[in-house]
């Protein structure tokens, strides 16, 4: 038994995707970041934990015609595919947990915003990080956002690992250049408001 696939399609079960405290309306500083890489519109992009989000949505309208989201909750995906109907008809949707997940293909960026926070045990994080290694091209950009320093310590019930910079790259590794570091503070639907930190790295070796 997924006892993580089983808290996130209880959450995703009995909330809608605007009553999370990770929603946002316009995922403005993800599409900033991922524009700042410079990509071509037909570089392929995966969404880690994208769920609900409606960073596929501002992909698509962007221009960008290979997007990948991935989440642990089959829930959180089909709320997005039905958001988007017709729209998404050219987006890949896997119900995945990202430490099992073995990647098919490589994609020219990772995303994952409010994923990495939840891995508390250093196994699991190694596990994430083997499977990014794995399906990131070379030359590749990551964009991660997690809790800064400042913000939650606990997230949904759940601890969390707060992250800046410096934990970012020591959890990436050597091969990665850091090229822009963002600090939000974030308002959630309940009025509360959480210090997000976002980073850009490109793999450069």
């Amino acid at each position: 038994m997924n006892t993580r696939r089983d808290h996130w399609e209880g959450v995703y079960g009995t909330k809608s995707p605007l009553e999370v405290s990770w929603y946002q309306s316009a995922p403005t500083l993800s599409l900033d970041l991922i524009r700042a890489a410079g990509l071509n519109r037909t570089t392929p992009l995966i969404d880690v934990g994208g769920g609900a989000s409606p960073l596929a949505d501002a992909l698509l309208a962007d221009g960008f015609g290979d997007v990948t989201v991935l989440d642990i909750s089959a829930g959180a995906l089909d709320q997005a595919r039905r958001r988007l109907g017709d729209k998404g008809a050219g987006v890949c949707w896997i119900a995945a947990d990202i430490t099992l997940w073995r990647p098919e293909r490589r994609y020219g960026l990772w995303h994952d915003r409010a994923v990495f926070h939840f891995l508390t045990e250093a196994a699991d994080r190694r596990r994430y990080m083997a499977v990014l290694n794995e399906a990131l091209a070379p030359g590749g950009t990551v964009v991660l956002a997690a809790f800064a320093p400042e913000g939650p310590e606990r997230c949904s019930g759940l601890p969390v690992m707060r992250h800046g910079p410096e934990s970012f790259a020591a959890e990436l590794g050597g091969s990665f250049s850091l090229r822009d570091t963002v600090y939000e503070d974030h308002p959630t639907p309940a009025g509360k408001t959480q210090r997000f930190c976002y980073c850009r790295f490109q793999l450069t070796s």
